[in-house]
């Protein structure tokens, strides 16, 4: 069945022409899916933006248009784009808001052994970062993110992530040094 009868099948809501065309372009589909959601999507995520672009598909034929691209380039672009719909919607259930942790948390435990002007001390140093260094921080060692999960939830590169958390850990470190010195 070529492209032409294929859409004309669909239009005339003819079922087997849209089980040939899932038949056809489902491999296709799972493949221009599957790069946008590695590491964070399941299988079951990616069948879901490959059947919503089939869906998209049978209740939309008007929109395919022959003259701008093929039905599979279409298609390919109707499931990327589902799949980047997921891909923020994954992201935004994995990010934790900041202030809402904060507010819900103590951010320095009690700890034995550690005396209160070091655990004063610590809070100020904390208090006096910027963001997004107090964030990457918190992510990190607080909430036991890994750089790549507070890449994605911050927007920056990994290598920037990284480049952060070593400075601020030696801006705190010297910042605690001078308040050990003054005990």
């Amino acid at each position: 069945m070529n492209e032409k009868k294929l859409i004309e099948g669909i239009r005339n809501r003819d079922e087997s022409a849209a089980a040939y065309a899932i038949d056809r372009y489902s491999r296709l589909l799972w493949s221009a899916a599957a790069p946008v959601l590695r590491n964070i999507g399941t299988a079951e995520d990616l069948e879901e933006c490959v059947a919503d672009a089939f869906v998209y598909l049978w209740e939309h034929p008007e929109k395919f248009d022959p003259v701008r691209g093929s039905l599979k380039s279409w298609l390919a672009m109707i499931v990327r784009s589902r799949a980047i719909d997921r891909y923020r919607q994954l992201v935004k259930q994995q990010t934790v808001s900041m202030e809402e942790a904060l507010l819900q948390t103590e951010m320095i435990p009690e700890a034995p052994g550690l005396e209160e002007e070091t655990r004063a001390a610590l809070r100020h140093a904390l208090d006096q970062l910027v963001e997004p260094d107090r964030e990457i921080l918190l992510r990190r060692y607080y909430f036991d993110q890994k750089p790549k999960e507070i890449a994605k939830a911050t927007g920056l590169t990994v290598k920037q992530v990284e480049n952060r958390l070593y400075r601020t850990k030696q801006r705190l470190r010297e910042t605690l040094t001078e308040v050990q010195d003054e005990i």
